[in-house]
């Protein structure tokens, strides 16, 4: 069986024609190029280009995306070449640039990591907080756009180097490999640091784009703060959703290697706030430190409220022993599971909000109201809906505490029922996971009382 052959032009070096100056970018690339009559004056050869070969370059596509990517240019393809709507951009490629680029892990020339390599385990891992932060690097630096070069950081300037950069990859990665570094999400569960891809297997260099969602510009979350790299330089601003042109194409994705961790100011929204565990010897009889008094807030937002006469505190008391034991208990737990020793599952249900709070009510099932009228975390989470988000904004308003709502209150929970009831507990002297934005029972207790 013979193997299948399809024609491709080579560009007149000189030429600045468009239909040239594609030829030679996607030639660049590595990419296969349009089949179609180039003018004889600019000195066009033939040549025979195996199908396999095209394949191979689009990711396995098979005849049919080739064909796809071979098809003469359409009325349509013109429009969006007039719009400016090509975005192209550079191939997978390890880090360039000086020296110190490479520096803290940073591969050699050639070291891009295969498919199999990527792992949870491989990654580096990187909070939402250190992601903001990063994009926000190049958005300060006013990063020029593109595909060739590399910026000192040694990631390439468009917009998948960007993405690689934002979230620390090993290596440039590109639109067609971005998704294998992480999860596939719905847009209503977005967060700071997650990102907006759109790959074009036909033709990878048109129209594919990616950018980072920053938080929602209001309570309606029909647009966003975006981070991108894109003609002529890196930038930061508000963008429908999910982008200006091919919007329902557009996939939400989170990294696989992110840990718990606070988004930075100005970002547009604030995950929960999180921390590794830090381990058995910071709890305990003689224990004096910070963590101790991160606990004690968190079991009081959880519902061991009653257990503390004052504080909580940085030193460990009797108190935090008693609360940390009520919520073990409320999970079911027996035994030296429960023995009032914050381990590091006790941790994690803690500073995710999951589990069930103390008094029975619980941080992921429906609402079900504690003695205090408190339904459960789960009430307040993105997606939900039920009459408590309602009766909450309605609180806040009437507290003094609705100055980010545009409209309502209402039935669903938003970024602005968020942002007020951050707002009120800060009011309360509360800081870090204590004023997340998220009710627990003594928020509402107050904010009821």
């Amino acid at each position: 069986m013979s193997v299948p052959v399809f024609e491709e032009f080579e560009p007149a070096p000189d030429c600045g024609c468009p239909g040239c100056a594609r030829r030679r970018r996607d030639l660049a690339l590595g990419l296969p190029v349009r089949a179609g009559g180039h003018p004889a004056a600019h000195g066009a050869r033939r040549a025979l280009v195996l199908v396999t070969a095209a394949g191979a370059v689009l990711g396995g596509g098979g005849a049919g995306g080739v064909a796809a990517a071979l098809a003469p240019a359409t009325p349509a393809d013109a429009a969006d070449a007039a719009r400016g709507s090509d975005t192209p951009q550079g191939g997978r490629a390890p880090l360039h640039g000086p020296p110190a680029a490479q520096a803290g892990g940073g591969p050699l020339p050639g070291a891009v990591p295969t498919t199999s390599q990527i792992s949870t385990e491989t990654l580096r891992r990187t909070t939402r907080t250190e992601i903001i932060n990063r994009a926000k690097t190049w958005v300060a630096a006013q990063v020029p756009y593109s595909m060739e070069k590399y910026w000192s950081d040694g990631y390439r300037q468009d917009c998948s180097g960007y993405i690689s950069m934002a979230w620390n990859l090993r290596s440039n990665e590109w639109t067609g490999s971005l998704d294998r570094f992480a999860v596939r999400i719905d847009r209503t569960e977005l967060q700071p640091g997650d990102i907006l891809l759109f790959h074009n297997p036909a033709n990878p260099t048109r129209g594919s784009h990616v950018t980072i969602f920053g938080g929602w510009t209001d309570y309606t979350h029909t647009s966003y703060v975006a981070y991108e790299q894109t003609k002529p330089r890196t930038r930061k601003q508000a963008t429908p959703m999910a982008y200006w042109e091919n919007s329902s194409r557009y996939v939400a994705y989170r990294y696989k290697g992110l840990v718990s961790g606070s988004t930075g100011a100005g970002s547009g929204a604030t995950a929960p706030a999180g921390a590794a565990y830090p381990g058995g010897s910071k709890f305990g009889p003689g224990a004096d430190n910070a963590h101790v008094t991160r606990l004690g807030r968190m079991l009081v937002e959880r519902g061991g409220k009653r257990f503390y006469t004052t504080g909580p505190g940085p030193r460990w008391g009797e108190a935090d022993r008693r609360a940390t034991r009520a919520f073990q208990l409320a999970q079911g737990w027996k035994g030296a599971e429960a023995d009032g020793l914050p381990g590091p599952h006790t941790w994690k249900l803690l500073v995710t909000g999951a589990g069930r709070d103390i008094g029975g009510s619980s941080g992921s099932s429906g609402p079900s109201a504690d003695a205090n009228g408190f339904p459960g975390r789960g009430s307040f989470r993105p997606g939900q809906s039920n009459a408590y988000v309602e009766k909450l904004g309605k609180q806040l308003v009437k507290r003094g505490f609705g100055k980010h709502y545009l409209s309502g209150p209402g039935p669903r929970w938003t970024e602005a029922d968020r942002r007020n009831v951050e707002a009120f507990q800060r009011a309360q002297g509360w800081r870090g996971a204590a004023a997340d934005g998220y009710p627990g029972p003594e928020t509402w207790r107050r904010l009821f009382r």
